[in-house]
């Protein structure tokens, strides 16, 4: 699939070295590489082509992504890549799918939170995609507010089971993607009660649909929520709704390495149980800010030395910085932003993103 380099003008008048420029940006020439030669790849195979995307119903968009997602995987195994060029493919297909959450944040959320027993049992499985997994943390009536979440996990003594249960409308998880109509399993967050008493939120590995007919388990219902604003981009994913009537775990199945139930063994620090929403809200809003503010930079930067005049044209870049900050940023926004995008790399630079995260917080 031939394309147009409609930024080449533009490159061929800067006053640095692109190509090295390029190495600085991906952290490291073998990092360069693997990217370029991957993104070589899928922007040649007609079967990842996406120009055709605005165009299509929502029925036609999932279909289309379910196809990408097998060609996808069928191209990893074929060409026997590694996890870290299976990565690069995923991300240069550039289409919103349910493989984002499985291997974002569903495997993620093992890795992080479960013990290598657990890390042993459901990885392999996970790696292989004989199990689908999700995120099921977000709720109808609380978004991403995880203290307010009302879904229970009861623990019964007589048979050593969680009893995941969603006992309002407003608990039914609800967005997370790929649970409407492909996840076989999903991490669900619940509030953790134990004789009668609560002991705040934490993860279990719960199994949504059979994986002989894929038909919804015994108190399951899950379902898509339909279409979304806006014709394109997230209607590719099925953002799903989920509720639990009374549905039993084996006791095992509590993400176990920060919390366990024997003598209920709480981490001193319980934020360190949600690292994988942390890391993704912080990805998200993030970038947002980063690309709203170096285009808004860009645009303003031309035939100015200092990158243009400021005054009143950063309205709408600071009220998205505000925003993601819960607040306004005063007059002192454009320091914090630079700060803030300054630490962002540093931090990946260095590879402690998630402690970074976890310890600001």
């Amino acid at each position: 699939m031939e394309g147009v380099d409609h930024l080449a003008h533009e490159r061929n008048k800067s006053e640095f070295d692109v190509d090295a420029m390029k190495i600085v940006w991906a952290g490291s020439p073998h990092a360069f590489d693997v990217s370029d030669r991957i993104s070589k790849l899928v922007a040649s195979d007609p079967g990842f082509r996406k120009d055709n995307r605005s165009t299509l119903s929502r029925k036609e968009l999932f279909k289309n992504t379910l196809r990408k997602a097998a060609y996808a995987w069928k191209t990893i195994v074929d060409l026997r890549l590694s996890e870290e060029e299976a990565a690069k493919l995923r991300f240069y297909v550039d289409e919103p799918a349910f493989t984002d959450l499985h291997w974002g944040m569903f495997i993620p959320a093992i890795k992080g939170q479960g013990t290598e027993e657990q890390q042993q049992k459901w990885l392999p499985l996970a790696y292989k995609m004989q199990i689908i997994g999700c995120y099921a943390q977000t709720e109808l009536g609380h978004g991403s507010n995880v203290q307010g979440l009302e879904t229970t996990a009861t623990f019964d003594p007589q048979t050593d089971e969680f009893i995941i249960h969603s006992p309002t409308l407003t608990s039914s998880k609800w967005w997370p993607g790929g649970l409407g109509k492909v996840a076989t399993h999903a991490i669900a967050y619940a509030r953790l009660i134990v004789g009668g008493r609560e002991h705040g939120v934490n993860g279990f590995i719960v199994q949504l649909r059979s994986l002989e007919d894929h038909s919804p388990l015994l108190g399951i219902t899950v379902g898509d929520i339909g279409m979304k604003f806006g014709n394109g981009a997230y209607n590719t994913m099925d953002n799903g709704v989920l509720r639990f009537d009374h549905v039993r775990i084996p006791r095992n199945q509590m993400l176990m390495r920060c919390a366990q139930y024997t003598c209920l063994c709480m981490p001193s620090d319980a934020k360190l149980i949600l690292e994988p929403c942390i890391l993704i809200r912080f990805w998200t809003s993030t970038a947002v800010c980063i690309c709203v503010y170096c285009s808004h930079v860009m645009v303003l930067g031309r035939g100015s030395r200092l990158l243009g005049p400021w005054g009143g044209k950063t309205d709408f870049v600071y009220s998205q910085w505000s925003a993601v900050c819960g607040g306004p940023v005063g007059a002192n926004g454009k320091v914090v932003l630079v700060v803030v995008v300054v630490l962002v790399v540093a931090a990946i630079r260095r590879g402690r993103m998630a402690a970074a995260i976890v310890g600001f917080l």
